[in-house]
């Protein structure tokens, strides 16, 4: 099935191709008839005709390989033509300019295309981990709406260090939000050892005090397996939050991460922690004591947890993006209306540029949940 979607995926991929083909096939052309026309009308002494080469030069940068040899065959005829005009213009070495550097061109849009399909590839692979990293939340869990939120910061990215999930166990709707420090493979590796355990954890652990520990031993081990120059400083931040079965109340332990927003009743909360808990990957060297903070969760009610990439998003001025200020003036939104107006804000906020990845997860109690989980 996996193989079925990326054979699609591969033929839009071309499709898209040949469409920013046809875009990109105004300006050699365009160039050719300029060159052609200022040599027919201007002197002979100025030569125009001597820059015919760099219309296939151009081409190669856009046009396939075949598109950009007719090119260079219709800037050879055009030179021959104006050889018969103006004899003394010197028509056999600008006709072999023009042949060499189409040659070479044809060459270069041939290493381009390949290196296109090959990016291409990878992307896919980058997406089909992003999918096992990232994979897509339910949109209801019990009684319980969820919407998600994953923002790169670099264009062409597709997985980075920040990481969340949800599971619907026994002891209640548990979710995991957190962030790796660093960028790179390393830290994609630990979220992905993080996120991991968390989905087995969540459903073994009774309390929640019992899942940090194990996802501590998850991060650990990954480190200890993968070793390298940030090894002293590779850690994780995380939020776990637990709704437990018809309680009408949210259960938050919060390791070294941004403290989650609450809008009970209307009113705009941050959920700070009584007592901090240690970063996953530090107990060791800050104590392995947890704290778990209860706060209503009545129906209507909504929570956003995010990553620190929202919160420090700068504007031009270098100000943070006050996300508890914005909440409070979005009113009424449901997850997914909130999650987009949120992505569209911080592209205005941050000039269209974020300068860490972001991820946000919101959830919504819809009802008071039954005290069994679904089968």
């Amino acid at each position: 099935m996996r193989f079925v979607i990326a054979r699609r995926q591969l033929r839009g991929h071309r499709f898209r191709h040949i469409g920013r083909w046809r875009a990109a096939l105004l300006p050699p052309v365009l160039l050719t008839v300029l060159i052609a026309v200022l040599a027919f009308a201007t002197p002979r002494e100025i030569a125009f005709s001597r820059l015919l080469p760099t219309a296939p030069a151009l081409a190669a940068a856009m046009w396939p390989v075949i598109p950009t040899i007719l090119l260079g065959v219709c800037c050879l005829l055009v030179m021959i033509g104006l050889g018969m005009v103006y004899p003394d213009l010197g028509t056999p070495y600008t006709g072999a300019a023009i042949v060499a550097v189409t040659l070479a061109a044809a060459y270069a849009s041939h290493v381009r295309l390949q290196r296109e399909e090959a990016l291409f590839q990878v992307r896919l692979v980058a997406d089909a981990a992003q999918q096992v990293l990232l994979r897509p939340l339910p949109h209801r869990m019990q009684c319980v709406e969820i919407e998600s939120l994953y923002l790169a910061s670099q264009e062409q990215a597709r997985i980075g260090g920040d990481f969340y999930e949800a599971a619907d166990t026994p002891h209640g709707v548990r979710l995991l939000i957190g962030d790796v420090r660093g960028k790179g493979l390393s830290a994609v590796g630990a979220a992905a050892a993080v996120t991991a355990c968390f989905r087995e954890s969540a459903h073994d652990e009774p309390d929640l005090r019992g899942i940090p520990p194990r996802l501590e031993t998850s991060i650990a081990r990954h480190s200890a397996t993968f070793p390298g120059p940030d090894l002293p400083e590779r850690f994780a931040t995380a939020v776990l939050a637990e709704i437990p079965h018809g309680s009408g109340q949210v259960r938050i332990l919060n390791c070294g991460h941004p403290p989650p927003l609450l809008i009970h009743r209307g009113e705009i909360r941050v959920l700070e922690p009584t007592m901090p808990s240690p970063p996953l990957n530090l107990a060791r060297l800050i104590g392995d004591r947890y704290w778990i903070d209860t706060f209503a969760f009545d129906p209507g009610d909504q929570l956003l947890l995010y990553t620190d990439g929202v919160t420090e998003t700068r504007d031009r001025t270098g100000a943070f993006f006050p996300l508890a200020d914005w909440i409070r003036g979005q009113g009424r939104r449901e997850p997914r209306e909130l999650l987009d107006r949120l992505h569209q804000e911080l592209l205005r906020y941050g000039g269209g540029r974020l300068g860490d990845d972001i991820a946000a997860v919101a959830v919504q109690c819809n009802g008071v949940p039954a005290r069994e989980p679904s089968a």
